[in-house]
Protein backbone atom coordinates (compact mmCIF):
# COMPACT_ATOMS: atom_id res chain seq x y z
CA UNK A 1 0.00 0.00 0.00
CA UNK A 2 1.08 3.68 -0.71
CA UNK A 3 0.72 6.07 2.33
CA UNK A 4 1.05 9.63 2.77
CA UNK A 5 2.06 10.75 6.20
CA UNK A 6 1.79 14.16 7.30
CA UNK A 7 3.39 15.09 10.86
CA UNK A 8 5.81 11.96 10.69
CA UNK A 9 8.17 13.32 13.01
CA UNK A 10 5.68 13.50 15.90
CA UNK A 11 5.17 11.46 18.40
CA UNK A 12 2.02 9.11 16.89
CA UNK A 13 3.36 10.18 13.01
CA UNK A 14 6.77 8.65 13.91
CA UNK A 15 4.92 5.65 15.00
CA UNK A 16 3.03 5.54 12.21
CA UNK A 17 5.42 5.92 9.85
CA UNK A 18 7.58 2.88 11.93
CA UNK A 19 5.05 0.18 11.58
CA UNK A 20 4.28 1.29 7.89
CA UNK A 21 7.78 0.79 6.87
CA UNK A 22 7.94 -2.61 9.18
CA UNK A 23 4.85 -3.90 7.39
CA UNK A 24 6.46 -2.71 3.88
CA UNK A 25 4.20 -0.53 2.62
CA UNK A 26 5.72 2.55 0.69
CA UNK A 27 5.14 5.89 2.33
CA UNK A 28 5.77 9.52 1.19
CA UNK A 29 6.33 12.05 4.05
CA UNK A 30 6.20 15.46 3.89
CA UNK A 31 8.95 17.39 6.01
CA UNK A 32 9.87 20.99 6.99
CA UNK A 33 13.48 19.34 8.54
CA UNK A 34 14.68 16.16 7.19
CA UNK A 35 17.30 15.95 10.08
CA UNK A 36 13.73 15.53 12.25
CA UNK A 37 13.43 11.90 10.64
CA UNK A 38 15.47 9.40 12.47
CA UNK A 39 14.16 6.51 9.96
CA UNK A 40 15.47 5.33 6.99
CA UNK A 41 14.30 3.33 4.19
CA UNK A 42 14.41 2.31 0.66
CA UNK A 43 10.65 2.36 0.99
CA UNK A 44 10.12 5.97 2.06
CA UNK A 45 10.45 8.95 0.01
CA UNK A 46 10.91 12.30 2.03
CA UNK A 47 9.28 15.13 0.19
CA UNK A 48 10.48 18.72 1.51
CA UNK A 49 8.17 21.53 2.12
CA UNK A 50 5.20 23.07 4.24
CA UNK A 51 2.17 21.01 4.75
CA UNK A 52 0.69 24.89 4.52
CA UNK A 53 2.17 24.70 0.62
CA UNK A 54 0.01 23.52 -2.26
CA UNK A 55 2.86 22.14 -4.51
CA UNK A 56 4.42 20.63 -0.96
CA UNK A 57 1.13 18.62 -0.04
CA UNK A 58 0.31 17.62 -3.87
CA UNK A 59 4.05 15.74 -3.97
CA UNK A 60 3.28 14.01 -0.78
CA UNK A 61 -0.19 12.76 -1.69
CA UNK A 62 0.74 12.33 -5.63
CA UNK A 63 -0.51 8.40 -6.18
CA UNK A 64 -0.93 7.38 -2.57
CA UNK A 65 -3.77 4.65 -1.53
CA UNK A 66 -4.82 6.24 1.77
CA UNK A 67 -3.48 9.41 3.30
CA UNK A 68 -2.71 9.42 7.41
CA UNK A 69 -2.00 12.81 9.34
CA UNK A 70 -0.83 13.39 12.58
CA UNK A 71 -0.26 17.24 12.25
CA UNK A 72 0.09 18.58 15.91
CA UNK A 73 1.09 21.76 17.58
CA UNK A 74 4.02 20.20 18.94
CA UNK A 75 4.85 21.94 22.40
CA UNK A 76 3.20 25.51 21.22
CA UNK A 77 0.31 25.11 24.03
CA UNK A 78 -0.42 28.44 24.21
CA UNK A 79 -1.01 30.01 20.82
CA UNK A 80 -3.82 28.63 18.51
CA UNK A 81 -1.41 28.08 15.11
CA UNK A 82 -4.14 26.80 13.29
CA UNK A 83 -1.91 23.92 11.53
CA UNK A 84 -4.01 21.23 12.28
CA UNK A 85 -7.53 22.71 11.09
CA UNK A 86 -5.74 24.84 7.73
CA UNK A 87 -3.10 21.91 7.08
CA UNK A 88 -6.13 18.88 6.86
CA UNK A 89 -8.01 21.60 4.45
CA UNK A 90 -5.37 21.76 2.03
CA UNK A 91 -4.53 18.16 2.53
CA UNK A 92 -8.76 17.38 1.73
CA UNK A 93 -8.20 19.97 -1.20
CA UNK A 94 -5.94 17.96 -2.46
CA UNK A 95 -6.99 14.37 -1.88
CA UNK A 96 -10.53 15.80 -4.17
CA UNK A 97 -8.20 16.93 -6.97
CA UNK A 98 -6.07 13.99 -7.29
CA UNK A 99 -9.44 11.58 -6.55
CA UNK A 100 -7.87 9.96 -3.68
CA UNK A 101 -10.74 9.15 -1.18
CA UNK A 102 -9.52 7.52 2.22
CA UNK A 103 -8.04 10.01 4.67
CA UNK A 104 -7.30 9.07 9.12
CA UNK A 105 -6.76 11.88 11.07
CA UNK A 106 -5.57 12.09 14.54
CA UNK A 107 -7.56 14.03 16.97
CA UNK A 108 -7.93 14.01 20.58
CA UNK A 109 -10.30 12.49 23.12
CA UNK A 110 -12.70 15.34 24.26
CA UNK A 111 -12.38 17.25 20.57
CA UNK A 112 -15.85 17.32 19.24
CA UNK A 113 -19.19 15.51 20.62
CA UNK A 114 -16.60 13.51 22.67
CA UNK A 115 -16.15 16.17 24.84
CA UNK A 116 -19.52 14.44 26.42
CA UNK A 117 -17.53 11.67 27.94
CA UNK A 118 -15.40 14.26 29.36
CA UNK A 119 -14.92 14.57 33.25
CA UNK A 120 -15.37 17.60 35.09
CA UNK A 121 -11.55 17.89 35.58
CA UNK A 122 -10.51 16.76 32.00
CA UNK A 123 -13.17 19.72 30.92
CA UNK A 124 -11.30 22.69 32.79
CA UNK A 125 -8.14 20.93 31.44
CA UNK A 126 -9.16 21.11 28.04
CA UNK A 127 -10.45 24.74 28.45
CA UNK A 128 -7.55 25.77 30.39
CA UNK A 129 -3.92 24.53 29.41
CA UNK A 130 -4.83 22.76 26.69
CA UNK A 131 -7.17 25.49 25.27
CA UNK A 132 -5.14 26.05 21.90
CA UNK A 133 -4.92 22.31 20.66
CA UNK A 134 -8.42 21.44 21.04
CA UNK A 135 -9.67 24.70 19.33
CA UNK A 136 -7.71 23.51 16.41
CA UNK A 137 -8.82 20.05 16.26
CA UNK A 138 -12.28 21.86 17.38
CA UNK A 139 -12.05 23.46 13.76
CA UNK A 140 -10.78 20.35 12.35
CA UNK A 141 -12.89 17.83 12.97
CA UNK A 142 -16.83 18.98 10.95
CA UNK A 143 -14.81 20.36 7.85
CA UNK A 144 -13.16 16.05 8.06
CA UNK A 145 -17.01 15.08 8.55
CA UNK A 146 -18.17 17.31 5.86
CA UNK A 147 -15.66 16.66 3.27
CA UNK A 148 -17.59 13.26 1.46
CA UNK A 149 -14.10 11.67 1.65
CA UNK A 150 -13.96 8.16 3.04
CA UNK A 151 -12.51 9.24 6.71
CA UNK A 152 -11.72 8.26 10.27
CA UNK A 153 -11.08 10.47 13.29
CA UNK A 154 -9.20 9.19 15.44
CA UNK A 155 -9.13 10.50 18.89
CA UNK A 156 -6.55 9.40 21.79
CA UNK A 157 -6.79 9.53 25.40
CA UNK A 158 -4.01 11.24 26.97
CA UNK A 159 -0.60 9.82 25.24
CA UNK A 160 2.62 8.47 26.72
CA UNK A 161 5.68 7.34 24.74
CA UNK A 162 5.43 3.21 26.27
CA UNK A 163 5.94 0.78 23.93
CA UNK A 164 3.77 -0.78 21.33
CA UNK A 165 1.47 -3.28 23.51
CA UNK A 166 -0.96 -4.32 20.49
CA UNK A 167 -3.35 -4.10 23.43
CA UNK A 168 -6.37 -1.21 23.41
CA UNK A 169 -9.63 -0.21 23.87
CA UNK A 170 -11.92 1.10 21.54
CA UNK A 171 -15.01 2.93 21.98
CA UNK A 172 -17.20 5.04 19.52
CA UNK A 173 -19.67 7.51 21.86
CA UNK A 174 -19.44 6.11 25.08
CA UNK A 175 -16.85 6.94 27.36
CA UNK A 176 -12.85 5.55 27.80
CA UNK A 177 -12.22 3.12 30.08
CA UNK A 178 -8.45 4.42 30.98
CA UNK A 179 -7.32 7.52 30.49
CA UNK A 180 -3.99 7.01 28.36
CA UNK A 181 -2.38 4.89 25.49
CA UNK A 182 0.66 5.05 24.08
CA UNK A 183 1.61 6.10 20.18
CA UNK A 184 2.62 3.20 19.26
CA UNK A 185 -1.04 1.71 20.21
CA UNK A 186 -2.48 4.90 18.62
CA UNK A 187 -0.15 3.92 15.51
CA UNK A 188 -1.17 0.53 15.54
CA UNK A 189 -4.91 1.05 15.30
CA UNK A 190 -4.49 3.91 12.82
CA UNK A 191 -2.79 1.70 10.40
CA UNK A 192 -5.69 -1.15 11.06
CA UNK A 193 -7.90 1.67 10.18
CA UNK A 194 -6.40 2.29 6.91
CA UNK A 195 -5.23 -1.70 6.05
CA UNK A 196 -8.61 -2.53 7.28
CA UNK A 197 -10.69 -0.04 6.51
CA UNK A 198 -12.15 0.16 9.42
CA UNK A 199 -14.56 3.07 11.43
CA UNK A 200 -15.11 4.90 7.78
CA UNK A 201 -17.44 7.91 9.16
CA UNK A 202 -16.76 7.21 12.58
CA UNK A 203 -14.65 8.67 15.22
CA UNK A 204 -13.14 6.27 17.56
CA UNK A 205 -11.56 6.98 20.73
CA UNK A 206 -8.38 4.93 21.54
CA UNK A 207 -6.82 4.30 24.96
CA UNK A 208 -5.16 2.07 26.75
CA UNK A 209 -6.63 -1.58 27.75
Amino acid sequence: MRLAIFGATGGTGLEVTRQALEKGHSVRVLLRNPNRMPLSNEKMRIVLGNVLDHESVTKTILGSDAVVSCLGQGSNLLRNTRVVSVGTHLIMSVMKEQGARRLVVESASGAGESLAQATLLQRVIFATLLWAPYQDKNLMEPEVKASGLEWTIVRPTALTNGKRTGQYGVSIGTAPKTFSVTRADVATAMLRAVEERLWIGEAPTVTGA
